[in-house]
């Protein structure tokens, strides 16, 4: 098993460690069964990039051009496809990140919440006995570490005979919960924090991890890493790369000459308008290019599966140089909360042989989904004894409608930012999206948001008043999945007093400055 190995030492350590590399590929290959047969021989190699609280209108991938350059995920979607209603199953990283290892939602795997980096060690969720008097609802302790009993998808590639590398962050728990105890090879920079140890550009503060050259990015270097180690692999070996970006996360800092090409480009009186948020966005989309490049120069582009998508929606709470990092328009809200702008997320799914190149698909499909589809794509066996939420999309790959009722997203939490909520629950179906307000209504009762997204994509009109009987069946489903999972829901706050209730706050707050790099 690799583990991971600091670079600070001296370029002939360097270049010993690449040997190292090398070495250890072709015994990882050795120790696999035979690619010979006709069976094996179909294995495809899967590269899944997570962008990290990359929002729906941060690229150019939907026709936002004004800023964002972003030539190389326009490549990515040219050769697969494109989805315009790709969900995430949280408005936080975390919760994500464990839905996509696992197949499940949130509501079944209990990871609410992104406290992963934090000492306590907790498995499970739990709920909270009670809350401050200005809430209804006392809300969720989130699990704090993914379980390394869960059959993750690099455990269950890495036994299929793959090869499994993860790269950039993870954000489910450190030693003995992180890559290495889910199934991976190797686990670089194997850093456990929420964000990049420091900054993006060089110095870091990664723990026996160093930067190769002053004012390094750290995308690039991961990109790099990547690189050296699928190039080492034998060209019949199945890889899972499992490619994890820090980007774009805070802290907001870029590159220097990136953040003055974008100041020159920047109009005051667009909602994107921040030049160190599209340089950032930049350098996101040079690591895509870096091992695309790398996928053609090694000749296994036609064989590799590559998805792209991001953990949550675009971040509208922390104020850069006097102006949001980004914003989500037409969509409400943004990351941290479950309004459209939260969770709709962009998404290239490239599948050589399945989706054809440069299509796009309007099916509504959920982060959880990539484990059903994946293993079931690998023929790799879902454990029988692991309940799995996603579905598999391979229908709407093929260019099909997806026969689905609904998707559930769970975040029992209420952050004080930008069109914030109680704590909630929402499901989508078809053109229809309702929002339960845990315990919001009057005698502990819930209260509703019945949007339909078809008409109001800006989810600016509440229906739930002039379509009661619809609530009532959408909130079926909710209750239908919440019992299903088994999940730890909210409980009516014995502390609430309404005199200190401000319904009126509902969806507003101030934005939280940030302090940048000096």
């Amino acid at each position: 098993m690799y583990m991971t190995m600091s670079l600070n030492f001296s370029k002939s350590i360097r270049s010993l460690r690449s040997a190292f590399i090398q070495l250890v590929c072709v015994a990882v290959a050795l120790g696999v069964p035979s690619l010979s047969n006709a069976e094996d021989a179909k294995k495809m190699n899967v590269v899944f990039i997570l962008a990290d609280d990359l929002g729906w209108a941060d690229t150019t991938l939907y026709g936002h051009t004004e800023l964002y350059e972003t030539p190389n995920l326009e490549r990515l979607s040219q050769r697969g496809m494109l989805f315009s209603r790709a969900y995430s199953n949280s408005p936080l990283c975390s919760p994500t990140r464990a839905s996509i290892l696992t197949g499940q939602t949130v509501a079944r795997h209990g990871s609410t919440a992104p406290q992963h980096h934090l000492k306590p060690v907790r498995l499970t969720a739990s709920t909270m006995p009670k809350a401050a008097a200005n809430k209804k609802a006392t809300g969720v302790k989130t699990a704090t570490r993914l379980d390394t009993a869960l059959p993750t998808l690099g455990k269950l590639f890495k036994g299929a005979g793959y090869a499994t590398a993860h790269f950039g962050k993870w954000h489910l728990g450190p030693e003995p919960y992180s890559p290495l105890e889910h199934g991976f090879d190797i686990d670089i920079p194997h850093h456990p924090g929420p964000a990049p140890a420091g900054y993006f550009v060089a110095p870091w503060r990664y723990k026996n991890f160093k930067e190769n050259y002053p004012k390094e990015h750290i995308e690039d270097r991961m990109a790099q890493e990547a690189v050296t180690w699928l190039k080492a692999l034998p060209s019949d070996q199945p890889f899972f790369l499992n490619f994890w970006q820090f980007s774009v996360h805070a802290p907001f800092d870029a590159k220097e000459e990136l953040v003055e090409y974008y100041r020159g480009k920047v109009d005051p009186d667009s909602p994107q308008r921040c030049a160190i948020y599209a340089a950032m966005v930049h350098s996101l989309d040079d690591a895509v290019g870096t091992l695309l490049d790398a996928l053609d120069a090694t000749g296994r582009a036609d064989n590799t599966v590559i998805v792209f998508v991001s953990d949550n929606g675009g971040n509208m709470y922390n104020q850069v140089e006097g102006t949001t990092a980004t914003s989500n328009a037409p969509l409400r809200g943004g990351k941290a909360n479950i309004y459209e702008g939260g969770i709709r997320v962009p998404c290239v799914v490239v599948w050589p042989g399945v989706a054809e190149a440069n299509t796009r698909s309007d099916a509504m499909i959920q982060t959880s989904d990539f484990y059903t589809t994946l293993l079931n794509g690998m023929g790799i066996e879902i454990p029988a004894d692991h309940h799995v939420d996603g579905v598999d999309i391979a229908p709407a790959l093929k260019g099909g409608d997806l026969d689905r009722q609904s998707i559930i997203t769970y975040f029992p939490h209420s952050p004080p930012i930008p069109d914030w909520l109680p704590e909630s629950i929402a499901v989508h179906s078809g053109d229809w999206k309702l929002i339960r307000l845990f315990y919001g209504g009057e005698n502990d009762a819930h209260d509703y948001l019945l949007y339909n997204l078809k008409d109001d994509v800006g989810e600016t009109t509440n229906l739930a008043s002039m379509y009661p009987e619809r609530v009532q069946d959408m909130d079926r489903m909710i209750e239908a999945h919440l019992q299903d999972a088994k999940t730890v829901v909210p409980l009516p706050n014995p502390n609430f007093d309404p005199a200190k209730y401000k319904a009126e706050l509902i969806g507003k707050a101030k934005l939280k400055p940030t302090k940048l790099r000096q």
